[in-house]
């Protein structure tokens, strides 16, 4: 294994120097993709489908659970499916392991689903065997699957529900594209909305908020309906102190 060069202190951070010039703009390009997703076309989603949840049937508008946007996940669970009935696909298994906690999704308008085809019952085991609980499963009954190009490979829809309960298809990324799935920001990035905060490019009229403000505990957005006073004072001193680091840069 032929290493970097070994150099001082000084030489390193010099380095880090330089190359953060090329980390900066990738997320400034980065930022401007996804303001370019946010403006892509929609798709109307005029069939009705159907699927298996631990409460019975519900349809792709109950899968929203009462919030403005979805993210369906398809999994490959199912019989032929290399591990089964122990093991779900090994690539959709690691996604699953890095899913962050749906709260901040949550408190975005934002339901993350996975669905497969597996039965109910299989999937509240595996959920269990795994440590999946808080990730929503469903099992596909129709031809969702092929409708929205995951019959045979998996990847992420998402979903926008409008005033009227109209439901349209925002977005599709499969292959490389899901790898980087699995924090808030990636799932955010992705939607008709965005991350929702000031600073975004969005089209006029989008819901923002600034940025850090609505961030919350996870098991304490319900209890804490508005900002802390305390954490607007302490996020203000942040975005401070790093505006001032960047403006000197």
């Amino acid at each position: 294994m032929q290493t970097p060069p070994v150099v001082s202190p000084e030489a390193w951070e010099a380095a880090r120097e330089q190359l953060l010039v090329k980390e900066k703009a990738h997320t400034r390009a980065r930022d401007a993709l996804a303001a370019e997703r946010r403006r892509m076309p929609w798709m109307a989603v005029e069939k009705a489908y159907v699927f298996e949840t631990p409460n019975g049937k519900a349809s792709l508008l109950d899968l929203f659970d009462g919030r403005r946007q979805l993210i369906v996940y398809r999994a490959f669970y199912e019989p032929g499916v290399h591990g089964w009935p122990e093991n779900a696909c090994r690539g959709c298994s690691f996604l699953a392991d890095q899913v962050s906690h749906p709260a901040h999704l949550h408190a975005r308008d934002t339901t993350l689903v996975y669905a497969s085809r597996a039965p109910q019952a299989d999937i509240a085991g595996l959920k269990a065997r795994k440590g999946w609980e808080l990730i929503p499963w469903v099992t596909i009954t129709d031809g969702f699957d092929a409708d929205f190009g995951v019959d045979e490979w998996h990847g992420h829809n998402v979903f926008y529900r409008d005033d009227d309960d109209r439901i349209f298809r925002t977005n599709f990324i499969n292959s490389r594209g899901d790898e980087a799935m699995g924090t808030v920001w990636s799932f955010l990035d992705l939607t008709a909305l965005g991350r929702q905060e000031a600073w975004e490019d969005s089209p006029e009229g989008y819901p923002q908020t600034p940025p850090y403000k609505w961030w919350n505990w996870h098991d304490n957005y319900e209890a804490e309906t508005t900002p802390d006073k305390k954490w607007v004072e302490v996020s203000d001193a942040g975005e401070k102190a790093f505006r001032e680091e960047s403006a000197k840069a």
